[in-house]
């Protein structure tokens, strides 16, 4: 995929942190969380981004995942901006229609989402249907693969447009996730420095 305009260099620009520590890069994992060699899991690593950890990551029940994110972006006062890979790019959508706090996301990065409506979507995923279609009330970009398993672009582009978000074709790369060999992503990184700084 072509590379957004380069991150500007320097610990003070780092995309997990914002200038003053005003603003928190939350992880959002799908089904399963992300393991080590995941985009996500790197830059956890790398850039102190903090994983929001789920009280049960095999069945996931939507209220459940949504009450665990509510109870994170309130546990501390500065905004965030949330990275969901998979159903966390669904959990990103049901948790803003929902909260009375959505003013503390300043945006969202939601790589991959699965089509949860799709027949043969695992039966640990009923709770995730009927997809939420309201528009989000922060900048979003979703950015989904030509070849994903879980989703069409005809899908992808479809949930971007219900979410207000721009949508980026990352050509074919599968699910985006560790099997799709993305490494660190520096380009994934680039976008979500874009709508962290807009």
């Amino acid at each position: 995929m072509p590379a957004p305009a380069a991150a500007a260099s320097g610990a003070e620009h780092s995309p997990g942190r914002a200038v003053g520590g005003e603003v928190r890069i939350l992880s959002l994992p799908g089904w399963q969380g992300s393991p080590a060699g995941h985009w996500q899991s790197r830059w956890e690593r790398l850039h102190g981004h903090r994983r929001v950890e789920q009280h049960d990551w095999l069945q996931p029940l939507r209220g459940d995942w949504m009450s665990r994110l509510e109870d994170v972006l309130l546990s501390e006062p500065s905004a965030a901006v949330l990275v969901g890979h998979s159903l966390g790019c669904h959990l990103v959508a049901a948790w803003a229609a929902a909260s009375r706090h959505t003013a503390k996301v300043q945006a969202a990065l939601l790589v991959a989402p699965p089509d949860t409506e799709r027949p043969d979507m695992p039966p640990q995923l009923h709770s995730w249907r009927p997809i939420v279609r309201e528009r989000l009330p922060f900048r979003a970009t979703v950015v989904a693969s030509t070849d994903d398993p879980y989703c069409t672009t005809a899908r992808a582009a479809e949930m971007a447009q219900t979410w207000g978000a721009s949508l980026l074709l990352a050509g074919p790369l599968g699910h985006l996730n560790a099997d799709s060999d993305l490494g660190d992503w520096p380009q994934g990184l680039a976008l979500l420095h874009d709508l962290q700084h807009d």
